[in-house]
């Protein structure tokens, strides 16, 4: 390093120089002198025998090893004062480059954390997790499979976790997590008041532990945390200390009541750890040990239930192991897990338990539901916002071309003077890189406000009732990328006017060529007109295309009527101290109190109404029928409701008749199914008083088919998807089944989740009213919200929505940009052809013919542009094809569409200088060309 402390001891080491050699040439003079010499004589000897001061200075100069960056620091100090003298070009230059990075790193900022950030925890590198699915939230079965020839297990019962610990010795530690979460309702001790809804997740004893994590304060759970008939412990996750209950130190030693049972927080989770799955919902607010979960599930807990999958395990590995390994010993051991519960199988789950399957995947980064969700829509606004970069490049690399050619005279001058070409390339590109520069640091800012915007748009009607772990602040490395993307910038749009600067020849420009250039010398610049106009063209197909695909999927035929619908989401009543058998008379006061609010048409409750996003399945039976084959897809979602549902939701029934009051628990157990599951089970026959009920076979006369509902949607996902196979059975009916996964279902069913309401008109005060109203039934129930269906809805495709109102931005930003070009080049053009234009309009041309002219030098390039650009538009539509709902690739529509769009604005663009142009006086024309020439 030692140049570079020569470099910044510039000032003194030149005076040393100096001082050196000042030494020298007087100590030869007065050798001279004392020779005899007159001292002028004497000097002009010793400057004779000496040399050029200055030149030995450039040779001790070149000793040191600084030159070259001094050298460099000259031409930028050079470059910045070129922008200092352009102000306008410099800032129409800046804010053009500052929204190109700036999309460009807003993206990369959400890119970064969604797809490339490991977890915050202690090398990360040598975590693998079982499984490579990001599943929730329970598995049932001895096998995870849906096709019958081969499982991939992701999820395991606590036994098999347990087996896995203690016998896979490649692990120095595993740990187990839940998959999905648990609704909490928590209050400190000896407080008054309705609970605070949190997110609480089961998490192993050596959790904390594996993954290498610390406490903030107090201390993390340990493996005697998690053992049966220890005390109710529990640690809080920074993010809830200090949003909700505002970095209070006594929490720590508190005892809180979750559920309505004692739990004693020991500790609080460090900063910036939000456990080891990254989900857009449910993100923990506070960890409990496994052991601790029949404490708040009582009879349906799952610990201990070896049919119910719902843990995800995660573990540190040993220096040196294979994955491979690693892999065949956990399948190893499921294996033999499996064999050793053959007899608490079924008959399909016996005829595939050996083809299951099980894989590792590395871990470093945690179960990721972000990455899946949200990784295809990040990587397609990268490359649209990538395009918008390489537009404003194009636009900066013409800019600086017509500067370039305007300047052509001058760059001969320091030619003949003898500048090199290598030096004058050199300074072009600084020039660029320089400007780059400063719009990337203009860009950081821009990349903050969009990725808040961005974050806005795809959480924004969830941050109610969670949080979720991106944060709009750029990092170190998307601040690297920001400085990267800069330079790489600079240097794309600087080669054209470096490689025009190379190639400058003297003479010809000293004669003035620059005058009378031609059409032909701007091939580069029309060249980056048509791949503006090309690229243009895309972009706006891909956002017609996306805008499109989210007004089909917001408009599509749910199977219900959501006009004047809301839905209300509460947590289990069971929380609030209310026990199992006084549910039925809980939700019939709660339709009572909800009824009786001034407009309100109808009210019902269900486990999970449509659209909420929850799915409960079985395998089903139906009586009379035999077993089905391991092939056989005989699965079906179901949900439990109180009666009047259909007609509160404005659902449709083709046959039977609904849910109604007199299916209650003495009469006999009915089921309304849709239309998917009729077709499904029994095709062409009719359904009604036929009877079926969830796998074993001797459940197949559980429930009498009463009636058929058109096919609602549920779930908020698999929209392309053919309607799921579901039925429906009543609130007041309960049945005992001998199967434990299955009573722990039909026990939790009778949580009803959801209450929908139907009040036509919107009324204005409704929310409130309906809060109120819930309050005066019971002030401990947790509401978590209170939406009309409408934004529900809307809220459903949000991720679409981003993506579509990006890239409908990113399109108009590209579309201007293209604009802009073409004005610029066009206007260019006619400025270098102004002598010509006024020859032709002295001998008779009229200003229409040169309109036209310049409109036909500007559409030619654009119809070049649209040539290249429109079979590009096609391919992108099918690289797609995923993303589109009800929106064909191939749409002649949308690209005559956005093709006239184009020529719009081209025409616009091309139209004011052709006008200009044709204001021009022939007189004067000419004598400002004789004038130059002479």
């Amino acid at each position: 390093m030692g140049w570079l402390r020569r470099l910044f001891s510039r000032e003194r080491l030149e005076a040393d120089l100096d001082k050196e050699l000042r030494f020298h040439f007087e100590s030869q003079v007065a050798d001279k002198v004392r020779s005899g010499v007159p001292e002028s004589e004497a000097r002009r000897l010793t400057r004779m025998d000496f040399g050029g001061i200055e030149q030995i200075k450039e040779d001790c100069r070149d000793q040191r090893g600084t030159m070259w960056l001094e050298s460099l620091l000259q031409d930028v100090r050079y470059a910045l004062r070129l922008l200092r003298k352009a102000p306008g070009f410099t800032l129409a230059a800046v804010l053009t480059l500052a929204l190109g990075i700036g999309a460009t790193t807003a993206i990369f900022t959400l890119l970064q954390q969604v797809m490339l950030q490991s977890l915050p925890v202690s090398r990360p590198d040598q975590l693998w997790r079982i499984g490579d699915q990001a599943r929730c939230c329970n598995w049932y079965g001895y096998s995870q499979n849906g096709d019958g020839e081969r499982g991939d297990w992701s999820l395991l019962p606590w036994e098999a976790y347990k087996v896995f610990r203690a016998d896979t010795r490649v692990f120095q530690d595993l740990a187990a997590l839940q998959a999905g979460n648990m609704p909490l309702a928590v209050r400190r001790a000896g407080t008054s008041g309705p609970p605070d809804n949190a997110n609480g997740q089961y998490v192993s004893g050596n959790f904390f532990q594996t993954l290498g994590v610390s406490a903030w304060r107090g201390r993390l759970l340990i493996d005697a945390d998690d053992q049966e008939g220890a005390p109710p412990v529990a640690v809080m996750s920074f993010h809830a200390w200090r949003e909700k209950y505002g970095s209070d130190p006594s929490v720590v030693g508190s005892t809180y009541q979750i559920n309505g049972h004692a739990f004693t927080i020991i500790g609080v989770a460090p900063a910036g750890f939000a456990g080891a799955k990254m989900w857009h919902w449910g993100m923990p607010d506070i960890w409990m040990p496994l052991t601790s979960e029949p404490l708040l599930f009582g009879t349906t807990a799952r610990i201990k239930d070896t049919r119910v999958d719902w843990l995800e395990s995660i573990g540190r590995v040993r220096p040196g192991t294979s994955p491979t390994v690693l892999q065949a010993r956990l399948e190893g051991e499921l294996h033999g897990w499996l064999a050793s519960h053959l007899a608490d199988m079924n008959p399909q789950e016996k005829a595939v338990w050996q083809k299951q399957t099980l894989r590792v995947s590395p871990g470093g980064a945690g179960f990721s539901g972000l990455r899946r969700d949200y990784s295809k829509g990040l990587i397609l606004l990268m490359i649209t916002a990538c395009c918008v970069l390489l537009l404003a490049c194009a636009n900066i690399a013409n800019l600086l071309l017509a500067r370039g050619l305007k300047s052509r005279q001058q760059t001969a001058v320091r030619v003949a003077l003898g500048a090199s070409r290598q030096r004058l390339v050199r300074n072009a590109l600084l020039e660029s890189v320089t400007l780059s520069l400063i719009g990337g640091a203009a860009g950081v800012a821009v990349a903050w406000a969009g990725a808040r915007l961005i974050l806005y748009l795809a959480f924004h009607t969830q941050e109610q009732r969670t949080w979720i772990p991106v944060q709009a602040t750029p990092s170190t490395l998307v601040l690297l990328f920001a400085l990267g993307v800069a330079v790489i910038t600079g240097v794309i749009f600087g080669i054209a006017p470096a490689w025009m600067t190379s190639h400058a020849e003297p003479v010809e420009a000293m004669r003035g060529a620059n005058l009378a250039v031609g059409g032909g010398r701007h091939w580069t610049q029309n060249t980056l007109v048509i791949a503006q106009a090309a690229v243009s063209l895309v972009l706006l197909s891909v956002a017609a295309m996306l805008g499109g695909s989210l007004r089909n999927l917001e408009h599509q035929n749910f199977g219900f009527d959501p006009d004047g619908r809301y839905l209300i989401s509460i947590n289990s009543p069971l929380l609030s101290n209310h026990r199992q058998e006084q549910l039925p008379l809980l939700y019939r006061a709660i339709q009572d109190r909800l009824s009786a609010i001034p407009g309100v048409r109808g009210v019902s409750s269900a486990t999970y109404a449509p659209m909420s996003g929850n799915q409960w399945g079985h395998d089903i039976r139906v009586q009379g029928k035999p077993e089905p084959g391991p092939k056989d897809d005989v699965s079906a979602d179901w949900t439990r409701i109180t009666p009047g549902f259909f007609d509160t939701i404005g659902a449709r029934m083709p046959a039977g008749r609904p849910i109604s009051e007199d299916d209650n628990a003495n009469a006999r157990h009915v089921a309304v199914i849709n239309q998917a599951f009729a077709k499904k089970f029994f095709g062409n026959q009719n359904p009604i008083g036929q009877h079926f009920g969830p796998g074993p076979i001797q459940n197949s006369g559980t429930y009498e088919i009463v009636g058929v509902v058109q096919n609602i949607h549920y779930v908020t996902w698999g929209f392309r998807d053919p309607a799921r196979a579901m039925y429906y059975i009543p609130e007041a009916q309960t049945v005992h089944f001998v199967q434990t996964d299955l009573q722990s279902d039909e026990l939790w069913s009778q949580n009803l989740y959801n209450i929908a309401i139907w009040v036509p008109g919107h009324p204005a005060n409704i929310l409130t009213q309906v809060k109120e109203a819930l309050a005066e039934v019971d002030p401990n129930l947790v509401i978590y919200d209170v939406q009309a269906y409408s934004r529900i809805i809307q809220g459903t495709f949000d991720q679409q929505n981003m993506i579509a109102s990006l890239t409908w931005l990113f399109g108009a930003v590209g579309l201007v940009l293209a604009a802009v070009g073409i004005y610029g080049v066009t206007a260019y053009g006619v400025e270098q052809r102004r002598s010509e234009i006024g020859v032709r309009m002295a001998l008779g041309a009229d200003r229409g013919s040169v309109v036209a002219m310049v409109l036909r030098e500007a559409f030619w390039q654009v119809g070049i542009g649209l040539g290249i650009g429109i079979p590009a538009a096609i391919g992108a539509g099918y690289l797609m094809a995923s993303q589109l709902f009800g929106i064909a690739p191939w749409n002649p529509l949308l690209l005559a569409g956005t093709t006239v769009l184009l020529g719009s604005a081209a025409l616009v663009a091309a139209v004011i200088p052709g006008r200009k142009a044709a204001s021009t006086d022939p007189m004067q024309a000419l004598r400002s060309e004789w004038s130059t020439r002479e």
